[in-house]
């Protein structure tokens, strides 16, 4: 017994040396990989107009998630900045989307503009076609009320850009026309033009264009202004402004 108590002493006694040739060292490191992220958009209240913003989120099920950044609200600069509100209350609920149509439920009635946030943040994903809002369908023809003249969906407020840059939406304007300028982080206009979407007057068309190549003096906010032209007097009207990070 004595001498199995040496014995395993004398073992301990060797596992503790670092120097010793048989002493066995094990590390453990523990490595995590960043989740990965995918953007998408939120839409906000903006002169009693919709408007989309940027969120990321972690890639997966991206609609539940958009719908949950939606309930977040807006963030602090984006309502100093632009003013933007929403009017989703709480107690509002998200299910899966079945048959191409997602469902909402809420504690509270939802007024127009909020079932209009709801709709256009669900179906901005192609397997989203319609919004069941407590027991009705919706799309978003049926919040054409809701919808500036000329809706931007990209470049999103606040996003970072370059030279040249590509514009998307969808328009509803006289003779399916508009005008936009795009403004450096001088605040000097370099490049302006007019639009024409695929359909206009009453009926909601798309357009996709890209601006001229442009300079920037330095790194700075700048802005892409869209309006209308008064049929009357070709004032400007329905403008809006949307703030970019632009960059070399």
């Amino acid at each position: 017994m004595k001498r199995a108590r040496l014995l395993a002493v004398a073992v301990a006694f060797l596992a503790g040396c670092g120097g010793d040739e048989d002493a066995l060292s094990t590390e453990t490191t523990t490595t995590t990989t960043p989740a990965e992220t995918t953007t998408v958009r939120v839409y906000w209240l903006r002169d009693g107009k919709i408007w989309p913003f940027a969120r990321e989120v972690e890639s997966g099920p991206v609609a539940a998630q958009a719908f949950d950044a939606l309930t977040e609200g807006p963030t602090s600069r984006e309502t100093s900045d632009l003013g933007v509100s929403s009017a989703l209350p709480g107690g509002i609920s998200f299910a899966a989307a079945i048959s191409n149509t997602a469902e909402v439920t809420s504690s509270a009635d939802l007024s127009e503009e909020a079932r209009a946030q709801v709709v256009y943040t669900l179906t901005q994903f192609p397997t989203v076609k319609s919004v069941e809002i407590d027991g009705k369908t919706y799309t978003r023809a049926d919040f054409e009320d809701f919808t500036p003249s000329v809706l931007v969906e990209s470049p999103l407020p606040f996003e970072t850009v370059r030279s040249p840059l590509r514009v998307t939406g969808t328009a509803n304007t006289f003779e399916a026309t508009f005008s936009y300028e795009l403004t450096d982080t001088d605040g000097l206009i370099v490049d302006e033009n007019f639009v024409t979407a695929t359909s206009g007057t009453g009926t909601r068309g798309t357009f996709d264009f890209t601006t001229k190549p442009y300079i920037v003096p330095f790194d700075g906010v700048g802005a892409l202004i869209v309006f209308e032209r008064s049929a009357k007097d070709g004032s400007r009207i329905h403008v809006v402004e949307i703030p970019l990070r632009m960059t070399h």
